[in-house]
């Protein structure tokens, strides 16, 4: 089991980065870029907050490739996050099978949303928890020690740990 949470950590980012290549046709996205609702979509954008990170900021990265990989280049408004408390929204991908989780995905969209312009390792959070958080569909908000990963061996560009959910 301790092997599986990697793999799919490694599965997603690297499924979600494969799409950014290849947007569905005829479907017009509410915002710009990827891991942004798209307009026919069933499931409603993640509300405004003021008290979260907003995802247009984790996002807005861009990526350099170096020695045949895919290696981000953080913008200083990334950087002030990082080593930092921040709070989080998005949709659950869970890790591994359960009711309740302890390591997740948090994503800018939901997956199960077929009118939504999946993003890659952009709109991901990898997040790991104190307490398990009950799994669900609707967007979930978790609070821990930001982290800015520079060179992930699993492709991911940030992770939480230590959080907490939070209404």
């Amino acid at each position: 089991m301790k092997f599986i949470a990697p793999l799919l950590i490694a599965a997603a980012a690297l499924s979600a980065q494969a799409q950014l290549s290849s947007p569905m046709p005829g479907v017009v996205p509410q915002g710009s870029g990827a891991g942004v609702h798209g307009a026919n979509s069933p499931f409603a954008p993640l509300p405004q907050r003021t008290d979260v990170v907003p995802w247009s900021v984790l996002t807005a990265v861009k990526t350099k490739t170096e020695k045949n990989r895919i290696l981000p280049v953080f913008e200083p408004q990334q950087m002030a996050l990082n080593q930092k408390t921040q709070r989080i929204q998005g949709f659950m991908m869970p890790l591994e099978p359960g009711e309740k989780q302890r390591h997740f995905l948090l994503s800018s969209v939901p997956l199960t949303c077929s009118f939504c312009t999946p993003g890659g390792p952009e709109s991901m959070v990898e997040v790991r928890t104190r307490t398990p958080v009950a799994y669900t569909m609707e967007p979930v908000t978790v609070e821990g020690r930001f982290a800015v990963l520079s060179d992930d061996p699993y492709g991911l560009y940030y992770r939480v740990t230590d959080a907490v959910g939070v209404k």
